[in-house]
């Protein structure tokens, strides 16, 4: 049950998507002075080191972050997630990659709150420990949950402050959390219509994908998908050969940040010819 480990991927391409995507929504957040709230249902380690052993093993991060380096010409919202990332590698480099969790709490005003699942036993301590290493992390702004995420979010909407944003992004080795990631969507709008929730999900070849998509889009709301591919998919089927975004009641400013960063993503993490990206948004949108 507990075999997924995301140090394994940090800094891949499907992060480098998933954290410019949550860092441009909460820059859009901090426009207004009002309070906000950040629930995270699968929030992992916090901060991971790309020369461990765990990252070195598939080195992931050197097709994704790494490729981003001293991109003077990166487009807007690509080149704030690049700066987001540098902040916390002030000697230069990325030899330490900062996880949803770090970025959230580097974005957030004193006023907003953080909250964070993780049920892995080893991943939750090694994110306490991280997280105390920031003043934030060590105030009542941050509750850390060693609970299911898609159970925990439950208690927690609405949030007092009426104003926040729910990422969910399992791991989906477990089917189930597709069907999971839907039903949590579904029944979080009913308790906080006006929240936004970013679903991230693989692109692999599995029928629960299209199934998840097809869901989503036709929820009876406003909403941006954005996907990018790095490669072909394999021909034995297996691996991640790119990943979606999915954002619910997104800032208005979102699509047009993505329509102009997910080309110059594919074509500087692009692996093969078959790379790409696609752009879609609600027709209320």
């Amino acid at each position: 049950m507990f075999s997924y480990r995301h140090a394994f991927h940090a800094g891949n391409h499907a992060d480098v998507l998933k954290h410019a995507v949550l860092v441009h929504i909460l820059d859009h957040f901090n426009l207004k002075d009002a309070p906000y709230w950040v629930v995270d249902t699968h929030a992992g380690a916090g901060i991971y080191d790309l020369d461990d052993e765990w990252s070195r093993k598939k080195s992931e991060f050197a097709d994704g972050v790494a490729r981003l380096s001293e991109s003077g010409d990166a487009p807007g919202l690509v080149a704030r997630y690049c700066e987001a990332v540098a902040a916390f590698n002030p000697q230069g480099g990325s030899r330490r990659y900062p996880g949803s969790p770090w970025l959230a709490l580097e974005a957030m005003r004193d006023h907003d709150r953080l909250r964070l699942f993780e049920m892995h036993p080893a991943e939750i301590d090694v994110l306490r420990r991280n997280l105390s290493r920031h003043p934030r992390g060590r105030s009542r702004q941050v509750a850390v949950m060693q609970a299911d995420g898609f159970e925990g979010i439950k208690a927690l909407l609405p949030p007092p402050t009426r104003r926040g944003l729910v990422l969910i992004d399992p791991s989906y080795e477990d089917k189930q959390d597709y069907r999971r990631t839907l039903t949590a969507v579904q029944e979080g709008l009913k308790r906080f219509a006006t929240g936004s929730f970013a679903v991230w999900y693989p692109l692999v070849q599995r029928k629960e994908v299209q199934t998840l998509v097809r869901a989503l889009e036709r929820l009876d709301t406003v909403w941006v998908h954005a996907t990018l591919k790095v490669c072909r998919p394999a021909a034995d089927g297996f691996g991640l050969h790119g990943s979606g975004m999915f954002v619910v009641n997104p800032p208005w400013t979102l699509h047009d940040a993505l329509a102009g960063a997910l080309p110059w993503l594919a074509e500087r993490l692009g692996q093969d010819e078959r790379a790409g990206h696609t752009l879609a948004r609600s027709e209320r949108g």
